[in-house]
């Protein structure tokens, strides 16, 4: 149940991805982004220096660099280790018992680490809304919109946006700011993202629009 070895594949571009359903736009006075699941454990499945790793962490990095100039909160989901098998729950079935007790496989990776007045949720299942308090968190800053950017595509990041959806808040997942297991996974994620519960778009047109 260990990670798999993730072959490298490149990015989608823009003209691959799937149509939107929905024609949501981001505003920086409603959104947060959230970097999910960008601990260094996660990214061992990549071979380092290739895509989808490379572009990954440099569209993540300019993402965050630009929401904290705009006033957009960045949080950031990190599991814990060394969780027991009653922490763990069903995940323990699915994955095993998860990230080691080890401080640099649990570390948010180096190009995207949290900087001053970011916060870190501890996360334990596949959304990053079940057992934290993001919701209140959005709710108490008056933000009703979500940018989704990290690993996986087709697990936590697409869970993410249906549960925000789920709970009215308006979920942009960033496609070339996302990975997974393959290409076909990432494919996947994106087009039910964009016709379930999510608007599908990309690194260049966050920026543009924030």
């Amino acid at each position: 149940m260990a990670l798999p070895a993730v072959t490298p594949y490149p990015m989608p571009s823009p003209e691959e991805l799937p149509d939107n359903r929905v024609e949501w736009t981001i505003d920086p006075q409603r959104a947060v982004l959230l970097v999910h699941d960008l601990q260094n454990h996660f990214l061992t499945a990549y071979t380092p220096d290739t895509s989808p790793t490379t572009e990954l962490l440099a569209n993540v990095g300019e993402l965050a660099k630009a929401a904290r100039a705009s006033g957009i909160p960045v949080l950031y989901s990190a599991q814990p280790g060394g969780q027991t098998p009653a922490e763990r729950g069903l995940q323990q079935d699915f994955w095993g018992p998860g990230l080691p007790d080890d401080e640099h496989a649990k570390a948010i990776a180096g190009p995207v680490a949290p900087e001053p007045g970011d916060t870190v949720l501890t996360k334990w299942k596949y959304s990053a809304y079940v057992r934290t308090d993001l919701e209140e968190r959005m709710r108490e800053a008056g933000r009703d919109q979500i940018v989704i950017v990290g690993v996986y595509a087709h697990i936590g990041v697409l869970m993410t946006a249906a549960d925000a959806w789920m709970r009215d808040v308006q979920a942009f997942v960033v496609a070339d700011a996302v990975a997974d297991f393959s290409r076909e996974d990432h494919d996947m994620a994106l087009r039910y993202a964009a016709g379930r519960c999510a608007v599908v778009t990309t690194t260049d047109a966050v920026l543009k629009g924030i």
